[in-house]
């Protein structure tokens, strides 16, 4: 008998090989916390999409943002 493919990943539990059931309680408790995640890192996951599209637009633009920062600085510094 052929074994089973294996992905690599483990899983590490406090069940012991033991048929275990989740309680109503933990999965009342589990649906509550995954309900408040999302609205209590609202504005980290706001600024998180924000860096990364600021991310794309310079990566692909990259020499063009080099220019007009070199400009920034040098009208900045002649106007100093």
């Amino acid at each position: 008998m052929p074994s089973p493919k294996t992905t690599g990943h483990t899983w590490c539990t406090t069940a012991h090989g033991d048929n275990v059931k989740a309680a109503g309680a933990d999965l009342a408790a589990l649906g509550e916390h995954m309900s408040s995640c999302p609205q209590l890192h609202r504005h980290l996951l706001i600024l998180h999409g924000a860096t990364e599209a600021m991310n794309g637009f310079v990566a692909t633009r990259f020499v063009s943002t080099l220019l007009v920062l070199a400009v920034l600085i040098g009208l900045g510094s002649w106007l100093l």
